[in-house]
C-alpha cells in the first residue's frame, strides 16, 4: 500500500511540475558507500561565526570534494557580519578552490560574529580575495545564478544556518538569471535540502528561532524533500580535540579555529559540539550507515519551536540515533582533518 501511495504521488508530481520528486530512498546511499558514482551538487547556505561546527562543516565538504564525492556550487552566507564573506573565501582558496562564488544576504539578516574572535584571526593571517562582503553578490541573486544552470532536479542544499535565504529566494520574483520564481526554480532544480535545524520530536533551536518568521514562512511552502539532523544528535558528537592537537597539521585555518575556540569554553573540553557536519554528512554519504530517519512532517511556530507530525506521506524526515556517537566523533573528525590536496 505504501509503494502504491509514493509511485501515485510520485506520478502526480511529474504531471504537474515535469520533473520526477526525490524520495528519502535517493537519500538513503550516497556517493561514499559505492552504489553510485554520480556527485552530489551542493550549494552550502551557513551562518558562518556565531559558532564554529561550521568550520568543520565547511572542511569537511571540501575533504569530500578531493575524494570526488561532491561538486561545491556555492558557499552563502545566511548571517551578514562584516568579515563573512572573507572568512568563506579563506576557507575556498585554503582548500585550493579560491574560485567557488560566495554570497551575502543584502535584506536583513541576523549579524552576530563569534565571541572567540577566530573570524578576525584567520581574516588576519590567511590568504583571501574578498575583502569585505560588498564585493560579493546579494545570497538570493547568486542562488538564482546557480540554480538556473544546473540540470533539472540535481541540487543539494544544505543548511547549518538560518532559513533567511531559503525564505527570500522561494518568494523571489523572475530575474536576469531566469524567468522563473523562486518557487519554480526550486521545484525545477533543487533534489532536495538537507538541514541542521531543529529539535526532534520538538523543541526550539538557535537556527530555527534566530530568524524565526523566516522558517515559519518557509516550511508552509517549502516543496521538495527536507532532511532534518537536529541539535539533539549534534549535541552528542564531541570532535576537535584530536584536530588541535595534531602537530602534522600546520597553517591550517580549520585547526585554528578549534585552537583558538575550545579553550575558551569549560562545556568544550571534551570537544565542540558537532551539529553542522551531520549535515554535511547525510548530504555527501547518505543516512543509512549512520542514522535512522523518521517520515512525516515539521510544524514551525511562529516563535521557532517546532513539533513533529507523523503525517503519512509527509515530505520530511528527521534523522535518529544508529552508529554509536563516539564512532560517530571519530569518523567525522577524521574527514575534518584532511588536508588540502
Amino acid at each position: 500500500m505504501k509503494i502504491r501511495t509514493v509511485a501515485l504521488y510520485s506520478l502526480l508530481y511529474l504531471l504537474l511540475y515535469g520533473i520526477p520528486v526525490c524520495s528519502f530512498a535517493e537519500l538513503k546511499t550516497g556517493p561514499g558507500t559505492g552504489e553510485s558514482s554520480e556527485k552530489v551538487s551542493v550549494i552550502l547556505d551557513t551562518d558562518m561565526g556565531p559558532d564554529y561546527d561550521d568550520v568543520g562543516a565547511i572542511a569537511m565538504l571540501h575533504a569530500f570534494a578531493d575524494s570526488g564525492y561532491v561538486t561545491i556550487l556555492g558557499t552563502i552566507a545566511s548571517t551578514k557580519y562584516e568579515g563573512v564573506a572573507s572568512v568563506l573565501n579563506i576557507f575556498n582558496t585554503y582548500f585550493h578552490r579560491p574560485d567557488i562564488p560566495v554570497a551575502v544576504p543584502r535584506q536583513w539578516a541576523y549579524a552576530q560574529k563569534d565571541q572567540q574572535h577566530w573570524t578576525d584571526s584567520l581574516i588576519a593571517r590567511y590568504p583571501h580575495t574578498i575583502k569585505t562582503n560588498a564585493e560579493v553578490p546579494d545570497a538570493v541573486s547568486l542562488y538564482r545564478k546557480i540554480l538556473a544552470g544546473q540540470p533539472d532536479n540535481s541540487v543539494t542544499i544544505i543548511t547549518v544556518g538560518f532559513f533567511t535565504n531559503l525564505n527570500n529566494l522561494i518568494h523571489s520574483a523572475p530575474d536576469q538569471y531566469s524567468g522563473l520564481s523562486g518557487m519554480q526554480l526550486i521545484r525545477k532544480k533543487v533534489k532536495n535540502l538537507v538541514s541542521m535545524a531543529g529539535k526532534f520530536p520538538e523543541g526550539k533551536e538557535f537556527n530555527v528561532y534566530k530568524d524565526a518568521a523566516a522558517a515559519y514562512e518557509l516550511f508552509k511552502i517549502w516543496p521538495k524533500p527536507v532532511l532534518f539532523t537536529g541539535w539533539e544528535i549534534g549535541q552528542q558528537i564531541r570532535t576537535g580535540l584530536k584536530l588541535m592537537n595534531d602537530a602534522s597539521i600546520r597553517n591550517s585555518p580549520v585547526k585554528d579555529v578549534y585552537r583558538i575556540a575550545i579553550p575558551q569554553a569549560a562545556s568544550d573540553r571534551n570537544g565542540r559540539m558537532s551539529w553542522d557536519q551531520t549535515a554535511v554528512l547525510i548530504a555527501v554519504k547518505g543516512y543509512n550507515d549512520f542514522f535512522e530517519i523518521q517520515k512525516g512532517a515539521v510544524w514551525i511556530g511562529k516563535d521557532g519551536s517546532n513539533k513533529w507530525q507523523n503525517k503519512p506521506g509527509g515530505m520530511a524526515a528527521y534523522v535518529t540515533p544508529k552508529m554509536p556517537y563516539d564512532r560517530l566523533a571519530v569518523y567525522i573528525e577524521k574527514v575534518m582533518m584532511h588536508q588540502p590536496m
